[in-house]
């Protein structure tokens, strides 16, 4: 039975087999009887066109494509053209965009704010403009890109623009570069379908199209053409640069007007430093811009070293309008050092303002190379005297001197795909930023750097940031230190833990840290009158926007010192309702000798009860906080919590606020700045700043005595005489409170967190192993 049965199938597989041969011996005859027929039908075609004129644009010495012929089948027509398509190396498609028509509406009043993007193979080839509020846009956009492979459909795919949201979706089609007649302009219509809703009419694209069929001597000449600047550009980036150009674009005043009816203009800057070109975002309806905005550039030795800036306005309609120009010679300007630059603008009106610094040298042996630097103590003690306490009048511009050593980093991320990094470390003392070289494909880098700032206002914060540079000069973020400088032990060289971004918990890598070493001197009397006057602004500080996480940490910030306002009136509801009769009598004992015997000069008394009573707990607990390291292991679980929530409500939030946003960031901003107004006097009592808590005491001191010597009434004579007549006797005063502005140096909660070290070893595994089980669980 067995045999039969294998007799059965190895005859049926010997016939499926005979059969596959069969059929594969008669395929092949009929395509070689097709492309006999083919042949004839070519070599026919070829004498009438050596007859004929040419009239097509199609290069002489290129075979002339031959058009598919009508009486030929579907397929014999389509092998036809992709065999002549086959004869081309190269090929120049140039597409006119003309328009669109009907197409769908995405906003809410009816319109939308379409462009179109084209693409072949996943690569962008082109992206138009963006048509505001109209279903039938004008593009009008010419544009030619090189096709090497001609059976890749070009996708054709239109959004409408939506400011801070993801884009609409507004319909795709497809453009087949195998049904074009090669070297002859065809108008055509395409339709746009949405795969998802299959039946709904989406509108159409009207486009102008001509397919060029080149050579591969066309070829060679149209790619060396065009790769010629970019060859250029790698060579200067094959080399090692020598310093880098760190500009902030700050603001401008007075520019000209060019638009007659508002009387006003919408500028943006572009700069220029050899081959490195960086353009400005455009700042709408005003003659005063203000940008914030930072670029980088590259210095190399065989450059000219002139940094050229235009101002442009924007027009939409027609071409951009020259507002004037200005150049600034950077071999003029001292290296490591941040300098404020007002520049007047040639051929226009107005000025600019710029911050420039030229750092991250890479030359052996210059002022900031720390093997080569050999410390003089004669140079300390010429620093010293300078900033001595008595030295009120001497020339400076500053309260201190700040020395930074940066020696190196160890455990960063790897950043790029071959498992190392190019870190680089920058430093930032309010406006003055100054940066390292880089070092490439390491992650323990030794930049041995040493820099020195001006201190201008001794209760500033020393930030250190280690980025990763990639090939195109953009930077991506390895780790953040904040220090303050009354925090600053002198001389002493140790490891500091690098943060994330959010200055919560630890960087990625493994234990990412970086070893420095830091000296300040200042003068404390100078620094006591500086610090009591308005502080000045940071000018790359962004205002925060709206979040949810941040909205309600600012809440629960405001309840904190509510609910304390609130125990205090609990405490004396309490001695109101005489729940303690002992504590109520003594309570109305005290109240009446208050009301007999006050005295103004008494508030600030009690003011120093309460700073006597947390110096002693400062005193015994053992001093700042900020200074003994923690573990992150806390921080890190509750970022993690609150991140995942983030990331689930983002877009809803997003979608549901979008309306009433700047609303939301001013309550929220709003809210943040009366809790960190009063997180900055629990602070200020509490110690947590010692110069600026003994500064508060001496100030109570000097206003309970003037209280006490002087009547209230003169005083408050005094004061209304100095208001009023401040702006007439000093009318370039900077009014200020300085009150408000002692308060404005106290951290509040949210800088001590963000300057809180972390401990540079590991945590132990057992905890955090717990914490993570029970997370999971």
């Amino acid at each position: 039975m067995c045999t039969k049965w294998r007799h059965r199938i190895s005859t049926a597989f010997l016939n499926c087999v005979l059969m596959r041969r069969f059929k594969i011996a008669v395929r092949k005859w009929r395509r070689m009887r097709l492309f006999r027929k083919r042949d004839d039908l070519s070599t026919t075609r070829q004498q009438s066109n050596d007859q004929a004129p040419s009239t097509s644009g199609t290069p002489a010495h290129l075979p002339r494509p031959v058009p598919p012929d009508p009486l030929l089948e579907p397929d014999e027509g389509q092998r036809l053209r992709e065999q002549q398509l086959r004869q081309f190396a190269f090929f120049q498609l140039r597409i006119h965009l003309k328009r669109g028509q009907n197409l769908i509406a995405m906003d809410k009043n009816g319109t939308s704010d379409p462009y179109v993007k084209f693409k072949a193979g996943g690569r962008l080839l082109h992206k138009s403009k963006i048509v505001h509020r109209d279903l039938n846009p004008v593009w009008d956009e010419c544009f030619t890109v090189p096709i090497e492979d001609p059976f890749v459909p070009i996708q054709l795919k239109v959004f409408d623009y939506d400011w801070g949201l993801q884009d609409d979706f507004m319909g795709s089609c497809h453009l087949d570069l195998t049904a074009l007649e090669l070297g002859r302009t065809q108008d055509l219509v395409l339709c746009l379908r949405d795969p998802n809703k299959p039946n709904q009419d989406m509108g159409e694209i009207v486009l102008n199209v001509t397919l060029w069929p080149k050579s591969q001597e066309d070829k060679e000449q149209y790619l060396l053409k065009n790769t010629r600047l970019s060859d250029v550009n790698k060579r200067l980036k094959a080399q090692i640069w020598s310093s880098v150009v760190t500009i902030v674009l700050v603001e401008a005043k007075n520019l000209q007007a060019m638009d007659v009816e508002t009387r006003s203009s919408d500028p943006y800057c572009k700069f220029r430093l050899g081959n490195e070109k960086y353009k400005s975002k455009v700042v709408w309806k005003t003659l005063h811009p203000s940008w914030l905005e930072q670029f980088d550039f590259h210095l190399y030795d065989d450059q000219e070293q002139v940094l050229e800036v235009t101002v442009w306005d924007k027009d939409k309609q027609t071409k951009d309008d020259f507002l004037g120009r200005c150049t600034i010679d950077l071999t003029k300007l001292e290296r490591e050092k941040t300098h404020s630059i007002w520049q007047d603008l040639e051929d226009g009106n107005g000025q600019i303002f710029l911050l420039l610094t030229i750092s991250g040298t890479t030359q052996s042996e210059t002022i900031t190379d720390l093997a080569s630097y050999r410390e003089n103590p004669r140079d300390i003690e010429i620093i010293e005297r300078r900033y001595a306490w008595y030295r009120l009048n001497e020339y400076s511009s500053g309260v201190g001197w700040l020395c930074v050593k940066v020696y190196g980093a160890k455990g960063l991320v790897a950043a790029d795909l071959g498992g190392k990094s190019d870190p680089f470390c920058v430093l930032e003392l309010g406006n003055a930023r100054l940066q390292t070289h880089t070092e490439y494909k390491t992650l323990t880098p030794n930049w041995m750097k040493i820099f020195t700032f001006t201190v201008k206002d001794i209760t500033s914060i020393l930030e250190v940031t280690v980025y990763d540079e990639d090939h195109d000069h953009k930077v991506e973020f390895l780790g953040k230190l904040a220090v303050p400088l009354l925090n600053i032990r002198n001389g002493e060289k140790r490891w500091f833990a690098l943060k994330d971004k959010k200055m919560r918990a630890r960087a990625k890598g493994n234990y990412p840290q970086i070893l420095l070493e830091m000296m300040v001197i200042w003068n404390p009397l100078k620094a006591a009158i500086r610090v009591v006057n308005p502080k000045e602004p940071k000018y790359m500080h962004q205002e925060s926007k709206f979040k949810r996480q941040l909205f309600v940490r600012n809440v629960m910030r405001l309840k904190a010192i509510i609910m304390w306002f609130i125990e205090v009136g609990k405490i004396l509801q309490d001695c109101f309702e005489w729940e303690s009769r002992l504590l109520s009598f003594l309570g109305l004992l005290a109240w009446l000798a208050f009301c007999y015997y006050y005295q103004m000069w008494m508030l600030p008394f009690l003011l120093l009860v309460f700073f006597t009573r947390n110096w002693l707990i400062y005193r015994l607990t053992g001093g700042n906080p900020l200074l003994t390291p923690v573990d992150d292991d806390d921080l890190l679980a509750e970022e993690d919590d609150d991140d995942d929530v983030d990331k689930e409500e983002k877009k809803s939030l997003k979608e549901r606020l979008q309306a009433i946003q700047e609303v939301t960031q001013t309550v929220q901003n709003a809210i943040g700045y009366v809790a960190s107004v009063g997180e900055a006097v629990k602070n200020l009592m509490n110690f947590t700043v010692p110069y600026l808590s003994y500064l508060a005491i001496i100030m109570l001191f000097g206003a309970m005595l003037v209280l006490y010597v002087i009547p209230l009434r003169y005083l408050l004579m005094a004061w209304g005489v100095n208001k009023f007549t401040r702006k007439i006797l000093r009318p370039h005063t900077i009014p200020n409170n300085e009150v408000l502005d002692l308060l404005s140096r106290v951290p509040d909660d949210e800088i001590l967190l963000d300057c809180r070290e972390l401990k540079t070893h590991a945590p132990n595994d057992t905890r955090r192993d717990a914490r993570k089980k029970h997370k999971a669980a």
